[in-house]
Order: structure tokens, then C-alpha cells, then sequence
């Protein structure tokens, strides 16, 4: 019963390592033993959890800025050094474009400036023979057994093979009796 009445009137954990840290005063910080060991010392009897709360408020006022951590050592962060910069690429600065009321900027590039006195040019249809250029040669890779009139007809040998790799074959193992 004495120790939930004390935990109690215990402080809240951040302001409890604020007042430790500034009790350690140390140049280069405090470490999380020695904070440890000063909310000890200053509030006697612990939550049996204490360990697991420390490092978790730790952390927590670590991300929130609260803390800075230099080497292992947690100190307040300097109010005259310049804000951190997150991980990553820098996001892009917004368009200066102004974009008409109610319409919400097209997605993609933005089409090409084009001359209102330039001719109409009017583009050419797609040929059988592909977008090569007009080599004749249809793209991608060429079929595997092919069935034309200027070369013979090649057939496998055997069953035609399936896909993917062929199963590996297991030779029978002789059974030995020893006498």
C-alpha cells in the first residue's frame, strides 16, 4: 500500500528527466544509467517498470525535441542552433503557375506552346510492317518455330517440352541386406 500512495505523488517521467538532467549538469550530457540513477536517488522507491518507462520517455521526448542524443548522451537541445533538417530529399517547391479558380491543375506534362500560323501536319497511319521504321521485321522476339513459306517446317523430336525446369529424376537405391 505504500508504494502505490507513493507512486502516486510521483512526477510525470519527462519533468522527472528534465529535473535530472539539469541536476547531472553535464557538460557533454547524461547518459541513461545516470539519469536513472538520479530519479533514483531523488525519488527513492520506482514503478517495477521504471526501466522500460525511462527508455520509452526517452525516446519520446527524443522525437518530439525535447532531448537531443550526442553520443550516446541525452542534454536539451541548444535554443540557438539551427533546426534540424529531416531525412531525405527536400520537398519541391510549389508552382508558381497561376492555375484559374475552381480547376484543379492537369496531371503530366504540360503540353507544347505551338504556332497558330504553323501548317496542320496530319500524323501517318500505322503500316503492317510494325513501328521499325519499315524494315519489315515485326518487333519483339521472333516465334520459336516459325511458319513460313520460305523456310521448312522444323518439328522437335520427341514430346514437346513444358515449362520451367524438368523435374529432377531420383535413381532407385539398392536395398542391402547385411548377413
Amino acid at each position: 500500500m505504500a508504494t502505490e500512495e507513493h507512486n502516486l505523488t510521483l512526477p510525470s517521467y519527462p519533468d522527472m528527466i528534465m529535473e535530472a538532467i539539469d541536476a547531472l549538469n553535464e557538460e557533454e550530457g547524461s547518459n541513461k544509467s545516470a539519469i536513472w540513477k538520479q530519479i533514483e536517488a531523488t525519488h527513492g522507491t520506482l514503478p517495477p517498470a521504471h526501466g522500460t518507462l525511462l527508455a520509452h520517455h526517452l525516446n519520446q521526448m527524443k522525437q518530439a525535441g525535447q532531448l537531443v542524443m550526442l553520443k550516446n548522451n541525452y542534454m536539451k537541445p541548444n535554443p540557438n542552433a539551427p533546426p534540424r533538417r529531416g531525412r531525405g530529399r527536400p520537398p519541391k517547391p510549389k508552382s508558381s503557375v497561376p492555375v484559374p479558380d475552381g480547376y484543379p491543375r492537369p496531371r503530366g506534362r504540360p503540353p507544347k506552346e505551338r504556332d497558330p500560323y504553323a501548317p496542320i501536319t496530319v500524323p501517318m497511319k500505322k503500316t503492317s510492317e510494325g513501328s521499325s521504321g519499315g524494315s519489315g521485321k515485326k518487333r519483339g522476339r521472333p516465334r520459336k518455330y516459325p511458319m513460313t513459306e520460305d523456310t521448312p517446317v522444323v518439328k522437335p523430336i520427341g514430346a514437346p517440352r513444358g515449362r520451367g525446369r524438368p523435374p529432377k529424376v531420383k535413381t532407385p537405391v539398392a536395398a542391402t541386406v547385411g548377413a
